[in-house]
């Protein structure tokens, strides 16, 4: 979004004459800007103000939503089934283009874990993290009316596999959420939820450096949460999460965050890829060896030109993403115009990282921050980064709300079965999958 955003501007004139035409493939009409997910699932910020929707940002641009199957960059020809192949019957669409801009970023990385793929949620988009929300607010009413310990007891324990920004920053939110929640409950206090962060390395958000990391540790313990370090999850088979060092601890929401790898879609492009996957690219955000084709962000393996050691790649993170993005669209644009291209090259600045409300660590230009200082610097930094003027405005208004109001703490978990309530009265069982919007 962010390459076809400054390309508009760059080709203003060309797109107007029709000499030149931008055709972004996604498959959302949106961009998610995952820094804020935490804070959506915590119910600081509201969804919609955690996506910037596609068209309206890219007026000059087509869109298409649709998945882009397969990429043939001999014929320059790519495949991408959009909602409508189904419906009519003409199948996947060829798209034709000159130039190719691979930028589809990454998914979770999952292990051969035994009860994994059923009971496990990932969080990595805002569906996710809404549905974290309301699952957790919903254990929190099964625990109430059950007359079983059992039950209860596996409704207020929680699991987070990945100690990394997206497991810490979205376990310190919820467990903020659901212990201000748990006040408005008769027969649930705060010290009956059970919070588990497990990690299978020594130390937790290696981003911000070691000492960091180890107050980081300090303070979610001091908040009883349990930090397993040097721990793998095992099997999560029949609700039950068994880790490494033996440990069973029965529990209805296991999330995993541990770790990424590169989109699917790379492996049918036929274009170089490094031993993770990723495109292997040159500092001109080019694509190794291939005319024509251009990559940034998670799926690019681009050289770190800062870098004192030598073969060192840049990070898969937001920080260099979005500036990768702004020169890779020059250099497209240079490449039309048959102009020199740029080199990419960022020091990187630092790290920051949430942990809960008014808690943080910020490691800032050689200067390590921690507690409010460190999560002020964390909301300044994300709400200058989040896109477009309209956005800004939105989240400052809601955080400014935030503090002068109380916390929602409702669950709307049946959004995700909307015709569940019409199928009842209409005299129909709901469909035990949920899959009520076909």
């Amino acid at each position: 979004m962010y390459t076809a955003l400054r390309l508009q501007r760059k080709l203003k004139q060309r797109l107007r004459s029709g000499e030149a035409e931008i055709v972004v493939v996604a498959p959302e009409p949106y961009m998610t800007y995952q820094p804020f997910l935490p804070e959506a699932a915590a119910g600081s910020i509201s969804p919609r103000h955690v996506v910037v929707p596609l068209r309206r940002v890219l007026p000059h641009c087509t869109i298409v939503i649709g998945e882009a199957r397969a990429i043939d960059h001999a014929k320059r020809t790519a495949t991408v089934t959009t909602l409508a192949s189904g419906e009519d019957g003409t199948g996947a669409l060829e798209i034709e283009y000159d130039e190719l801009v691979l930028a589809p970023g990454s998914v979770s990385r999952t292990l051969p874990v035994p009860g994994l793929a059923d009971h496990g949620v990932g969080f990595k988009t805002i569906e996710e993290a809404i549905g974290l929300r309301n699952h957790v607010i919903e254990q929190m009413d099964i625990a109430s009316a059950t007359r079983d310990p059992a039950l209860r007891d596996a409704a207020l324990t929680f699991v987070f596999v990945g100690g990394g920004y997206a497991g810490v920053e979205a376990l310190a939110e919820l467990e903020d959420m659901a212990r201000y929640t748990s006040r408005y409950y008769h027969n649930i206090k705060a010290e009956d939820l059970k919070w588990i962060l497990v990690e299978a390395t020594g130390r937790i958000l290696p981003e911000v450096g070691e000492s960091l990391g180890r107050y980081a540790v300090r303070e979610l313990r001091g908040r009883n949460i349990d930090v397993r370090l040097d721990t793998r999850l095992d099997s999560c088979e029949d609700r039950v999460a068994v880790l490494s060092d033996g440990s069973r601890f029965p529990t209805r929401t296991l999330v995993w965050t541990a770790g990424v790898k590169p989109a699917p879609l790379l492996a049918a492009t036929g274009l170089p890829l490094d031993e993770r996957g990723r495109l292997v690219c040159t500092a001109k955000l080019t694509v190794e060896g291939t005319e024509h084709a251009w990559s940034a962000g998670d799926a690019a393996a681009v050289p770190d030109l800062t870098a004192v050691e030598t073969g060192r790649t840049t990070a898969p993170n937001a920080q260099h993403a979005v500036r990768q993005a702004k020169v890779l669209a020059d250099n497209v644009a240079a490449a039309l115009e048959g102009g020199p291209l740029t080199d990419y090259r960022h020091s990187y600045a630092g790290s920051v990282a949430s942990l809960g409300l008014h808690k943080g660590v910020a490691h800032i230009y050689g200067r390590r921050l921690k507690g409010y200082p460190a999560w002020l610097i964390h909301r300044m930094y994300h709400l200058s980064r989040v896109p477009t003027f309209n956005r800004k405005a939105r989240v400052l208004a809601e955080w400014t709300l935030a503090g002068l109001f109380k916390r929602e703490i409702v669950s709307l978990g049946s959004l995700e079965h909307p015709r569940a309530e019409f199928e009842l009265a209409a005299g129909r069982r709901p469909r035990p999958d949920g899959d009520d919007c076909q």
